[in-house]
């Protein structure tokens, strides 16, 4: 086995255990969590169009070193629109700078609109999806979410705008938040799996901790 096929197969198993595979129901709104990358909000159209929800909430500031132009929440929804959903139809959240405040600013603008939407489609990038929804138990705790990413297998999410080290770096920083997380109160502990977890040491070992936490 080639040095890369060793990191693909340790990565894979690490992306594999993020895929939480829920299946979808029709709910009161899809909310898409802003990220570089969008195909999210390519899927968050999707299940709009297949009736999942009759809105669409679209939240994420504009990070810094960002190569948008404008807010995550402003380019997706420029995104959901150029794919047929009508912009009376997204809500914006423009504030929200990580995962918890997603959950918790939406949660606020809803509070704040008098609107009593209390279940959800949650939409991230695959290796996201089971700390993206491990969050909004923590965070929501009597609303009800599925959660669902763009339909791509590990082979092909890499493109010319994320790379397969900074994908796999990412995901490396997602799982150690899984496990350090809960101590901090941002979201609900889980079992990671032992092979799952001498899978990320391994990755770890051979240096993919650019995006882990300091």
């Amino acid at each position: 086995m080639s040095a890369s096929e060793k990191v693909d197969t340790l990565a894979k198993i690490i992306w594999d255990y993020m895929l939480m595979h829920h299946e979808l129901r029709p709910v009161d709104a899809i909310l898409v969590l802003g990220t570089n990358d969008i195909r999210v909000a390519e899927r968050g159209a999707e299940l709009y169009h297949a009736e999942y929800a009759p809105v669409i909430i679209a939240s994420g500031y504009r990070p810094e070193k960002s190569k948008f132009l404008k807010s995550e929440a402003e380019v997706f929804s420029d995104v959901l629109i150029a794919n047929g959903v009508p912009r009376e139809k997204i809500l914006l959240e423009t504030e929200a700078t990580n995962t918890e405040q997603n959950i918790t600013f939406v949660r606020s603008l809803l509070e704040k609109k008098h609107l009593s939407w209390r279940s959800f489609i949650l939409v991230q990038k695959p290796y996201m999806e089971r700390r993206t929804w491990a969050v909004f138990q923590k965070q929501w705790p009597l609303a009800e979410c599925l959660v669902t990413s763009p339909e791509i297998a590990y082979e092909n999410y890499a493109n010319d705008v994320i790379s397969k080290q900074w994908f796999i770096e990412s995901m490396v920083g997602d799982l150690q938040r899984i496990k350090e997380y809960p101590k901090l109160g941002f979201q609900i502990e889980q079992v990671i799996p032992e092979l799952v977890w001498q899978s990320w040491e391994e990755l770890v070992r051979l240096g993919y901790t650019r995006r882990m936490l300091k």
